[in-house]
């Protein structure tokens, strides 16, 4: 659950992202989804400053797809779910294989970026086949992210305490007060962080305090299992979208090791430390365990 693996999780999305029924209605070309194009069309991809950090996962397994006559989009999807088994806690990913060559890059814009407002966020995941509460999922694979291209001054800064782990610790702890910048100051996309050890993005920040994703954010927070589930149906829904006739292979996907352990709130913080959007009195979803380390 390290570097190769990040890149792996991240070039999923990344990949599969890169579908737009707005373009589509349109009678232009709408994009893919999880085609590979990528892999396909890496010169034009890759130039996309939101796709920076993702060469050597491409070009690597360009090689693997290649050396095993297998389509790229395939591959990126296999080998972002045989990432995450590396990550304990984990859910088992669905695979799905049998997808096309990609016919044409994906188009401009698609991936949503850091400093893109929540309103601006889910536009573009509705667009893409997602509700809110699937884009708030998704984002659990941010609890094994590290940043390097967002402030490349400090690089392999985690966005959770626990960067090694699948877990809701990333969930708890975006919600805390922000009190410090990490590295050398200001990020246009980052925000303050509670600690100068995590870098917290600002799409981050902002949709766990959104009125329209906060009470889904909050019950993650403390809940495993429902995050667990959560995000696999999305990452299916993100992998296979646009598909017909695939071939379930899942059962190549390796089991994660387990993991259980509830969040914990980092020493000298507690609950008075969260930042709620969420009414605690109008939804349980919204109530968040007062637990110390």
């Amino acid at each position: 659950c390290k570097g190769p693996a990040r890149e792996a999780i991240r070039l999923t999305f990344h990949d599969g992202i890169g579908r737009s029924a707005t373009l589509a209605a349109s009678g232009t070309f709408g994009g893919g989804g999880a085609d590979g194009s990528i892999i396909k069309f890496a010169d034009s991809e890759l130039a996309d400053p939101a796709n920076d950090g993702l060469e050597d996962i491409v070009y690597a397994l360009k090689s693997f797809a290649d050396n095993h006559g297998v389509s790229y989009g395939d591959i990126i999807q296999f080998a972002g779910a045989v990432a995450l088994s590396n990550c304990p806690g984990s859910p088992r990913l669905a695979f799905y294989a049998g997808r096309p060559q990609a016919i044409a890059p994906s188009p401009p814009g698609l991936i949503p970026s850091p400093t893109d407002s929540v309103k601006d966020i889910l536009a573009r995941m509705s667009d893409a086949g997602f509700t809110p509460d699937d884009t708030v999922a998704l984002l659990a694979a941010h609890s094994v992210a590290v940043q390097n291209t967002v402030d490349p001054t400090i690089p392999d800064t985690p966005l959770d305490s626990t960067p090694e782990l699948f877990d809701t610790q990333f969930y708890l702890e975006t919600l805390l007060r922000g009190t410090t910048y990490p590295g050398t100051g200001r990020n246009t996309a980052g925000v303050k962080s509670p600690s100068k050890h995590l870098f917290r993005l600002a799409s981050d920040a902002a949709i766990a305090r959104d009125a329209r994703t906060a009470c889904r954010w909050q019950s993650f927070a403390h809940d495993q299992e429902a995050l667990r589930t959560s995000f696999r149906n999305a990452m299916l829904k993100l992998a296979n979208q646009g598909f017909e006739g695939l071939i379930n292979c899942s059962f190549i996907i390796p089991e994660s090791l387990p993991h259980w352990k509830a969040a914990t709130f980092p020493y000298g913080t507690n609950a008075s430390d969260i930042e709620h959007s969420c009414p605690s009195n109008s939804s349980p979803e919204g109530v968040i365990p007062d637990v110390s380390r």
